[in-house]
């Protein structure tokens, strides 16, 4: 199935909008869906044998939504004795004031409004991580994120995204007609599945972006992830990925 994206259309959480009642609604249905389904396990894979014990590191989160991703990768630095400070990133006001209220009890993390495609960080960062971000664009601005990723980053970058196959497009109908029910998560989800990128047009992104010697696997869920590290490609076991030809 090809590609649906109009950029005239945004989804409904990017549009302009106050804090509301359905905005935070959406916002926790996103933080369970990344806690259950996929993206908590894919960084508890990447995380451990890139970030050392006892150690202090800078990370850059773009497109942060409500935090909940920034907030998990504390939680699981706190339990290793790992000191990190997280920039988090996002365009949209209303979600920035939900993610910070919310994130009252991390100071590790400070809160940017910013456009993700022309972020200048105020620092370098060891890790530069995008969840769930890319399908919100075209494939130019795909490619010019994923450039800015690779840019800000001294050392790591990982790069997650939904992958659009039949399977994953029926599992978020069944989980939006069954679980997650609310009106903006319905909408969006679906709307989501079909602006995502295959596998093979995800792996393209990165060579246009000019991503040398990356990383790339399917994950469990529906998800996808490109990975680099500037010393060592792209080389990094994957036990959770799922074998998928390139």
């Amino acid at each position: 199935m090809p590609r649906s994206f109009d950029p005239h259309d945004p989804e409904l959480m990017d549009r302009p909008q106050p804090v509301s009642a359905e905005l935070e609604t959406d916002l926790r249905n996103l933080a369970s869906l990344n806690r259950w389904f996929g993206a908590h396990r894919l960084l508890r894979t990447f995380l451990p044998p890139w970030l050392g014990e006892k150690r202090s590191y800078r990370v850059l989160d773009l497109a942060t939504g409500g935090g909940d991703l920034p907030r998990f990768m504390v939680q699981w630095a706190r339990a290793r004795a790992i000191d990190l400070q997280i920039d988090a990133v996002d365009a949209n006001p209303s979600t920035l004031e939900i993610a910070r209220r919310w994130s009252a009890g991390f100071p590790e993390i400070t809160f940017l409004r910013g456009n993700v495609l022309q972020f200048e960080g105020p620092h370098t960062y060891d890790l530069v991580t995008c969840s769930l971000a890319l399908h919100h664009f075209s494939e130019d601005h795909a490619i010019l994120l994923l450039r800015r990723c690779r840019a800000l980053s001294h050392r790591f970058t990982l790069v997650a995204d939904l992958e659009r196959r039949r399977l994953a497009r029926l599992g978020i109908r069944l989980l939006t007609t069954f679980i997650y029910r609310a009106p903006m998560t319905r909408a969006d989800a679906r709307t989501s599945i079909h602006r995502a990128f295959s596998y093979r047009e995800m792996h393209r992104l990165a060579e246009a972006a000019g991503w040398p010697d990356f990383g790339h696997a399917r994950f469990l869920f529906g998800r996808q992830a490109l990975w680099l590290d500037t010393k060592t490609g792209g080389d990094i076991p994957l036990a959770d990925a799922v074998p998928c030809p390139t």
